[in-house]
């Protein structure tokens, strides 16, 4: 079983993800880390990052320039959209790839049989939606979210409000999630074990 953990800017999907792999022992494959690692170490996407944004988007010594990246994607929603098309299949096949390792060696390993997860906040613009069994929607108050990501990014509330902009609306997101975690200041460990314990459960009775 694969788990697709998503939410909007500063609603916790990294807290979550944390917790499922120090307390549950499930792999997960984390879309951002992943990402910056392919554009720096594939030579496909290095080659269409620079065709697209120019040669600056990589500094002199090779890597990726995140300054650069970040203007390029903020400047529109369509040079968004271009970046996306050209990383997102590549992370995409790379998950695959992940995963099937992960689920081959898991079940001696994992105190969860056969369960892997992937975090992404464009979970569902990516397409990946449809490559995980359940998707796992991490919510909390709008006013929340803005001051965890105004404190983590050191970034002004306009920033933060701009970005989430640029994110699927949260009912949107409701409508297609399986499970919804509420992170409003509860403690999440009681709600994932229950939902932890309810795969397993699924699992044994396969």
């Amino acid at each position: 079983m694969t788990i697709g953990i998503t939410g909007g800017i500063g609603s916790g999907k990294s807290f979550v993800s944390r917790l499922l792999a120090e307390h549950f022992g499930v792999p997960v494959y984390d879309c951002d880390r992943e990402a910056r690692r392919l554009m720096n170490e594939s030579p496909t996407l290095r080659r269409q990052l620079t065709a697209l944004v120019g040669a600056d988007v990589y500094s002199p010594d090779g890597q990726l320039c995140k300054a650069a990246m970040i203007r390029y994607l903020f400047a529109s929603d369509d040079h968004a959209a271009a970046v996306n098309a050209i990383v997102h299949p590549l992370v995409r096949q790379d998950f695959h790839q992940w995963a099937g390792q992960r689920l081959s060696s898991l079940a001696s390993r994992s105190s969860v049989p056969n369960v892997v997860a992937v975090e992404s906040a464009l979970l569902v613009e990516a397409g990946m939606a449809s490559d995980v069994d359940s998707v796992w929607l991490v919510t909390a108050p709008e006013s929340l979210r803005i001051r965890r990501a105004m404190q983590r990014d050191g970034a002004t509330e306009v920033a933060v409000r701009e970005r989430m902009a640029r994110q699927l609306p949260e009912d949107r997101l409701r409508q297609m999630a399986d499970v919804v975690i509420e992170n409003d200041g509860r403690d999440l460990l009681p709600q994932i074990s229950e939902l932890i314990h309810s795969l397993k459960d699924s699992y044994n009775h396969a």
